[in-house]
């Protein structure tokens, strides 16, 4: 851990590091850069437009790494946008960004200042997403040269090339941290009628299945039975709704989440042929007693309370208020689920 503590950071051309100067002789000044050395950079870097020096000995400084041949060269006009003509050729060869303020919108892209030159930037080249036009009049960006010709005079920046390297280099992070079970927060980019299309940072997207979106969502809420014994007790009556008929008895759902059985040996008995199933039908709501609970193996025994008696009227459900602060998560992420389920039901003609 010490050896490594110790090991200078890599530097490479175009990073932007701070560094304090420490000498400033005739031609250039000396910057600590920490335990990365120490780098030079021009005079001429530090004067202002008179000629006159802008800083002293002891202050600390931000600019541009130029070279890394022969120790660290920097450039902090380059970082202020205020390069000269050799300095933007020099970026030109050494592919280093450059600092522009976009100044207009113009027929096909935008005029773009950089130091005192006009450069150009097609509209395809200024941002990787459609955006409009005015959105980025009188912004200041980092921009690379792709052209440089007639001594300067005519140049062609890029701000596209930097933000997709930028992602590049994002993507690489996102798909180190995609494992399974990860649970990870996304952008929805697009809804088809097979599922939706999920950005999940870095240009990095996932394909969240029809088929899959309920149960999906339904992982990241908290899990319904983690609450059972607080909320259930046996001899409670409670208000549920039949979702399905089996030969053994119907299932009845008494909250989202939390579904209950009423064996066919808890109805009442019928006579001649008819059977106990003709009393209920899925989707059917009534009054349910819950009579068994079984919180390890996640199992509710239910019988149903016979309409017109006094225990139907006295049902023991959860106040509105409680249960949508029970399930404040839920509700987040199904209000989602109803969007996307809207968009991919088909449009009516």
């Amino acid at each position: 851990m010490f050896e490594a503590s110790t090991k200078a950071k890599r530097i490479e051309k175009g990073q932007t590091i701070e560094g304090r100067i420490v000498a400033i002789g005739p031609e250039v000044a000396f910057i600590d850069v920490g335990g990365k050395g120490e780098a030079t950079i021009g005079i001429e870097e530090l004067k202002d437009d008179k000629g006159d020096l802008e800083v002293a000995v002891g202050e600390r400084i931000h600019a541009v790494v130029v070279s890394t041949e022969g120790g660290l060269t920097l450039s902090r006009k380059l970082a202020r946008g205020a390069a000269t003509l050799r300095q933007l050729e020099d970026a030109f060869h050494s592919r280093l960004p450059v600092e522009g303020k976009v100044e207009r919108a113009v027929k096909g892209g935008y005029e773009v200042r950089i130091a005192r030159q006009r450069a150009f930037c097609p509209i395809s080249q200024m941002d990787t997403i459609r955006t409009d036009a005015s959105a980025h009049e009188g912004r200041v960006y980092q921009f690379r040269i792709v052209e440089y010709k007639e001594g300067g005079r005519n140049l062609v920046v890029s701000r596209r090339a930097l933000l997709e390297e930028e992602q590049r280099a994002s993507a690489a992070e996102v798909r180190r941290s995609i494992v399974v079970g990860a649970v990870m927060t996304g952008r929805v980019t697009s809804v088809r009628e097979f599922g939706a299309f999920v950005d999940l940072g870095g240009g990095v997207q996932g394909l969240l299945h029809v088929s899959e979106m309920g149960w999906s969502l339904k992982q990241l809420t908290a899990d319904p039975w983690s609450s059972i014994q607080a909320t259930y007790e046996i001899g409670q009556v409670r208000t549920g709704r039949v979702t399905r008929v089996a030969e053994f008895g119907a299932f009845v759902e008494l909250e989202p989440g939390i579904e209950a059985l009423a064996h066919a040996s808890t109805f009442a008995p019928t006579r001649g042929s008819q059977r106990w199933s003709a009393a209920v039908t899925a989707g059917m709501t009534g009054a349910f007693e819950i009579v068994s609970i079984d919180v390890e193996k996640k199992r509710i025994g239910v019988a149903l309370v016979p309409e017109g008696s006094a225990r139907a009227g006295a049902t023991d459900d959860f106040e509105p208020e409680d249960a949508a602060k029970d399930a404040a998560p839920a509700e987040a992420f199904g209000s989602l689920a109803d969007k996307l389920r809207g968009a991919l039901k088909p449009r009516e003609k």
